[in-house]
């Protein structure tokens, strides 16, 4: 399932930190994770797990937080309103005040076979070294 939150008043590069921090996590790590960051933008991307959840949730009753994962999460540059700030000599210098556009996609945890395939590598590495020593 989908969430967006859009035109949220905090420049992108500092929310990226904390979705990059959470792609691919499981939906109950991430919130967890959210509840215990110290940056401001933590709360608001808290919320739109809780959300995407939700989302997920009225599709299919069954979905738990631990069967959904962020698939996909992204962090765009939105409006940027400009200021300006009095300087020296009857001169303006800007202030850009940045807004971010977060967009958010959870898809079903999948259980991967990498175990198995590293136990079946290790098998054919010491299968071709019983070759070797004959």
């Amino acid at each position: 399932m989908k969430a967006s939150l859009k035109n949220y008043r905090h420049a992108p590069r500092k929310v990226r930190l904390i979705a990059n921090a959470l792609r691919g996590k499981t939906v109950a790590d991430s919130l967890v994770m959210l509840s215990f960051m110290p940056q401001k933008a933590a709360l608001p991307l808290k919320k739109l797990v809780a959300s995407a959840f939700a989302n997920a949730k009225q599709v299919d009753v069954e979905v738990t937080e631990a069967g959904l994962k962020i698939k996909i999460i992204t962090v765009d540059k939105g409006v940027v309103f400009v200021r300006h700030m009095p300087r020296a000599m009857g001169r303006a210098a800007p202030i850009n005040r940045e807004c971010s556009h977060v967009r958010i996609e959870l898809g079903p945890v999948v259980e991967s076979s990498a175990p198995l395939v590293e136990v079946e590598r290790v098998e054919k590495v010491a299968a071709k070294k019983k070759t070797i020593k004959k």
